[in-house]
Parts: C-alpha cells; sequence; structure tokens
C-alpha cells in the first residue's frame, strides 16, 4: 500500500513541477497581441481580397497598428469611409484617396482583330501566353480566356461572348486589383472613378510601330502624336510607339477622342455630342 501512495505522490509531485515549469515559460515567451487589432479588423470588410496588399483583413489591420503613418494604406474595397473608421480607433490621420475602377486597354473585338490561328489548349490566359502569341497576330491584346474575371470575387467583370473581351462592371468593381495580377498581358488597369463613372483613355497597349499595329487591330494606336498635339492640359504622352492619358491631369475635355484617326481613344458614358450643323 506504501508503494503506491509513494507512487501517486511522486507522479503528483511531478505533474504540479511541469504545471509551474510550463506557467512561466508561458509567462516568458508570451506574445502580447494589441486589442486594438480586433478593433480595427471589425470595421474591415472581411473581403480578404489582398487588395490592400496583404493576405487578410486581420494582416492589414495588425500592419495598420504598428504603424506611425496611414498614408501608405488602402482598403480598396472599404474605401475612405472604412479608413476613416480605422483612423478614428488608431487615434490617427488619414487623407481620403480618389476611388478607382478597372479599365480593360483593348477594344480588339473578333470583328476589328482577326484570328489567324485556333487555339485548342486549356483555357487559360496564362498558359496561352506562354505558349504563343494568341489566336490573332497580335501579341499584345487580350486572350479572352477570362482569367481576370474567375479572379474576381465581386462578380465585376464578364467575357462579352459577342467580343471576346471583358467588360467591367463598374458598380460592382472594388478596385481589390486581383484582375491586374491575373491578367498576363497586363491590358487591365485601375484609373480613377470619375463622376458618373465617366472615363477617357488608349484602349491599346501595343507597342509596334504604326503600321505593324494597325495590321494586327484596325483600332490599335499607331502613335501618331497627333493626341498629344491637340492636348492642352499635358495629359497625354507617347512612350513607345503608344499614347497613354494621365487621368491625374486630363480634364474630360475629349478633344483628344476625335482626334484619334483609329479610335483608340474610348470616352465612356458622356453624353451624345451635339451635331454641328454646317448650313
Amino acid at each position: 500500500m506504501s508503494i503506491i501512495l509513494y507512487t501517486v505522490l511522486v507522479l503528483v509531485a511531478i505533474g504540479v513541477l511541469a504545471a509551474v515549469i510550463l506557467y512561466f515559460v508561458a509567462q516568458k515567451f508570451k506574445v502580447y497581441e494589441d486589442p486594438r487589432i480586433d478593433l480595427v479588423n471589425d470595421v474591415l470588410p472581411a473581403a480578404n481580397c489582398g487588395g490592400c496588399g496583404f493576405a487578410g483583413c486581420r494582416n492589414f489591420a495588425e500592419a495598420m497598428v504598428n504603424a506611425d503613418d496611414l498614408s501608405p494604406y488602402n482598403c480598396p474595397v472599404g474605401g475612405n469611409e472604412v479608413m476613416a473608421k480605422a483612423a478614428e480607433i488608431l487615434g490617427k490621420t488619414v487623407e481620403a484617396k480618389d476611388p478607382l475602377v478597372a479599365v480593360v486597354r483593348c477594344n480588339g473585338s473578333f470583328d476589328r482583330r482577326p484570328r489567324t490561328s485556333v487555339y485548342n489548349g486549356a483555357s487559360s490566359c496564362a498558359i496561352q501566353h506562354v505558349l504563343y502569341s494568341g489566336d490573332t497576330d497580335c501579341p499584345y491584346g487580350c486572350l479572352g480566356c477570362g482569367d481576370c474575371a474567375i479572379a474576381c470575387k465581386f462578380d465585376a467583370l464578364e467575357i462579352n461572348p459577342e467580343t471576346g473581351l471583358p467588360v467591367v462592371n463598374d458598380a460592382n468593381c472594388t478596385a481589390c486589383a486581383a484582375c491586374l495580377k491575373a491578367c498576363p498581358r497586363d491590358i487591365i488597369e485601375l484609373r480613377k472613378k470619375f463622376k458618373k463613372d465617366r472615363k477617357i483613355f488608349v484602349s491599346c497597349v501595343n507597342k509596334d510601330k504604326g503600321g505593324i499595329a494597325k495590321k494586327y487591330c484596325s483600332v490599335a494606336c499607331t502613335g501618331c502624336i497627333k493626341c498629344q498635339k491637340i492636348c492642352t492640359y499635358d495629359a497625354v504622352k507617347i512612350e513607345n510607339n503608344l499614347a497613354y492619358i494621365n487621368y491625374s491631369a486630363c480634364k474630360m475635355c475629349r478633344k483628344c477622342v476625335t482626334e484619334c484617326a483609329t479610335n483608340a481613344i474610348l470616352e465612356i458614358n458622356f453624353p451624345p455630342r451635339k451635331v454641328v450643323n454646317s448650313q
């Protein structure tokens, strides 16, 4: 009987000793977590889309709590309202940022960019881009497999079966940039979201010289510099045979649109132009 009692006492002593050791080890290596992380995380939209540059909303909240300055941080899904709430919790200030929206910088639909080959492989822009230039001769244009639409978590992108090009739903777009990362041709860009969703941009990324680009696609930019010359706001620049409109400088005057001989510059959601009677 004494042997059993002795064994029980030894086991109890070992258990108590182990518990004490574990307690002090836990205290020694305890990781303190700022309670404000939970508060900030609660106001975030929980989209976990990666648009902020972090793996998830909680990682983003932790980064903001530990940051001295919130100016580099932005939640594209929640926008300025969410960022203002987070800043209030942290006792910091944050400047409002212009809302952005995705635009597709390729207008080479089926009727404008003739197909010269047939692709029978996996339906993936990423795979198709690696294997060859695409089913048209244009090595820059949209491949139309819909990797961007698959990557979008907000139902803001779909492939138009009539044109073979992605279409952006401005109302659903959160500017999370998932479509930008998914597109191997870099034809999708985030641009400032103006009032009434109006946009003016060069819908082409072909950097070949004018004659070659025009051969590939009837609405390709030829780098003719007419748009640059007529812009009085220094918003249009020609680089590598391609025009680009800086939305920060653009005043939406639309002069460049009518000057473009190939209709490579798009004006979207504007009222119809007034017809001037020459008589």
